[in-house]
């Protein structure tokens, strides 16, 4: 049993530097009790289930700490309001996505999907934040977009703040916001990612950031990914693809999705616009590559893409459409391809952070 620690870890009580990102309940818990730190993704949960599936994290975590992550783009309408969406997209689109489901035969779904259960509005992120913030989660992740007067009110709650970047162009905004910890997110990674890779962005980030402490995040996979990490000025990394093939994420994943993840490599990843109108890494399939075709139209902007797509996504998981099931997963997805308990995973990190961190010393010549 390796134990391996940063001053972060004392800073937020945690026993290894190591933060988990998941949309799955147990895996989060899951994460915390195994002696990280789990953050829910929540971005597309109605606020009362928020409030619920925080009450239930905190439930099987006891006291030890977690976070929620929210995306909050600036930008986005003021109202929850799905017609109003509607009628701005061009016909092309609907067009587009028309011939999409007579060619793979999908079904029409029988409700909403999860990017059109609700509008990514501003009536719905405030309406989310009130959850949170009343909520004795303890850190609030921001996704994409940090506004000050929401990182405000959190840390005048007691929360820890932190927001992920992808660009050293952007460290200036998240201090003047007022986050806590910055999360250098690196090409490599999973879902909406930027354009910069990890090892290119860290030590700018960590340089930039001063004394605010960076996380590395993009394609850490291994204990020698975390040692790196540490070596490039991290303070410790954040893991998402990791947790997908977790023993306790499976009751949330398709079984087709489960298997196209293990069989995919690092270059079975794609970036692509067609998910949700942002760059977001998944596996590549004939959903990918029918929006990379040459009759394809250019994806639109957030929330329009949600809307055009968010029912056709739910239908093809709901109706088995397997050539069209995919997930956001990072480079990473190629060193998983076994499911197993988060607890195993955690140790097989932490073991192999410090072999790889004593090899490294026998590098110095005294």
């Amino acid at each position: 049993m390796s134990a391996i620690c940063s001053p972060i870890c004392g800073r937020l009580g945690i026993d290894a530097p190591i933060f988990g990102f998941a949309h799955d309940v147990t895996t989060v818990a899951a994460i915390t009790n195994a002696g990280g730190f789990g953050v829910y993704g929540a971005t597309r949960r109605f606020p009362h289930e928020i409030a619920a599936e925080l009450a239930q994290i905190r439930q099987l975590a006891g006291n030890r700490p977690f976070g929620v992550d929210l995306v909050l783009p600036p930008g986005m309408p003021e109202h929850n309001s799905r017609a109003a969406i509607e009628a701005e997209i061009p016909a092309e689109h609907s067009e587009f996505v028309a011939e999409l489901i007579d060619r793979f035969k999908v079904p029409e779904a029988t409700k909403p999907g999860m990017r059109t259960r609700f509008i990514r509005s501003k009536e719905i992120e405030q309406a989310q934040l009130r959850a949170v913030m009343e909520s004795d989660v303890d850190m609030l992740a921001c996704g994409i977009g940090a506004p000050a007067d929401v990182v405000a009110e959190a840390k005048s709650r007691g929360k820890t703040t932190l927001a992920l970047i992808g660009s050293p162009h952007h460290v200036a905004k998240a201090i003047a916001a007022g986050v806590e910890i910055i999360v250098a997110q690196g090409y490599d990674a999973g879902a909406h990612t930027g354009p910069i890779g990890t090892y290119s962005l860290v030590p700018q980030i960590v340089d930039a950031a001063g004394d605010i402490p960076v996380l590395a995040a993009g394609g850490v996979a291994t204990g020698r990914h975390i040692a790196a990490a540490l070596a490039m000025g991290a303070q410790g990394v954040w893991l998402g693809t990791a947790w997908l093939l977790s023993q306790e994420h499976q009751g949330d994943m398709h079984p087709a999705n489960r298997e196209k993840l293990i069989r995919a490599g690092s270059a079975d990843t794609v970036i692509t616009r067609s998910e949700s109108g942002k760059p977001f890494r998944q596996v590549r399939t004939a959903w990918s590559q029918a929006w990379e075709a040459d009759d394809a139209p250019a994806p639109l902007q957030m929330p329009y893409q949600d809307v055009l797509v968010g029912d056709l996504l739910g239908a093809i998981e709901e109706h088995d459409v397997e050539p069209l099931i995919h997930s956001g997963a990072g480079q990473s997805i190629a060193y998983f391809d076994k499911v197993k308990p988060v607890a195993e995973i955690m140790q097989a990190l932490l073991d192999e952070t410090a072999e790889a961190l004593q090899a490294q010393s026998g590098f110095l010549r005294r």
